[in-house]
């Protein structure tokens, strides 16, 4: 039982149902027809996951870039290695 429960985490149960979306046209001539048209909708919809995941990396990416960007030039502009400043303390940063 334990293998057939693994079988259907992540991508096995797609994998499996992608298999039995291959095979049911030459099994089964009538139902083929009929698993075409939702496994067509299935791939249109892990595209647009794909492409909507490829964006939110891309921004999560840009931000952390900025972030670092950031840090460097406060460091840089310190001289100092990246301690706080006097000023900055004073000012309670």
């Amino acid at each position: 039982m334990a293998l057939v429960e693994n079988l259907f985490k992540g991508w096995g149960g797609m994998l499996v149902g992608f298999g039995a979306g291959v095979v049911a046209p030459t099994l089964f001539p009538d139902a083929g027809s009929k698993v075409r048209p939702v496994a067509k909708t299935v791939v249109k919809g892990m595209l647009a996951v794909a492409d909507g995941l490829k964006t939110a990396v891309a921004e999560a990416t840009e931000q952390v870039n900025d972030l670092v960007a950031e840090v460097r030039a406060e460091r840089a502009g310190n001289g100092d290695g990246g301690a706080p400043s006097e000023r900055s303390r004073a000012a309670g940063r």
